[in-house]
């Protein structure tokens, strides 16, 4: 599996600052539940995967997992790297993030994460160090 980089995201996007991808999405009345944000701040690329990961979400019964949607949009460096995180051109979302903090053993059902992973992410949950709040599009979505 090879993950969505940083370079992969300045070579299509460009410098974060400039903000070009990016777009403030109306979320769709029937995507409207729970905790599922009603405008968000992401980039172009998210609108289709994050529709579809919703829906799964809803489809399934697992939006009542969803407990907080702790953002998408900011640009800073990645936790202990010196590279830009992917929030940084809003291809990355993080939910749930009070249970599932980076370093820390994840709690989202296999059920949830199938959700989004059938929808174009990759989740933060499987990596040697784990970042369980943690969805950010396959590289083959920036494609």
């Amino acid at each position: 599996m090879t993950l969505l980089t940083s370079a992969d995201c300045l070579k299509k996007y460009g410098s974060p600052e400039s903000e070009k991808a990016m777009t403030l999405w109306d979320v769709p009345k029937e995507l409207e539940i729970g905790v599922i944000p009603k405008r968000l701040y992401c980039n172009r690329d998210m609108i289709k995967p994050l529709s579809v990961a919703f829906q799964n979400l809803i489809k399934t019964g697992l939006i009542k997992e969803l407990k907080t949607f702790d953002g998408c949009f900011n640009i800073r460096r990645k936790k202990g790297g010196s590279t830009p995180s992917l929030h940084s051109w809003g291809v990355a979302i993080d939910v749930n993030a009070a249970w599932n903090g980076f370093d820390k053993k994840p709690i989202l059902s296999a059920g949830f994460v199938k959700c989004f992973s059938d929808a174009g992410f990759d989740w933060g949950g499987h990596w040697a160090t784990p970042d369980g709040m943690h969805f950010q599009l396959k590289k083959e979505g920036i494609a």
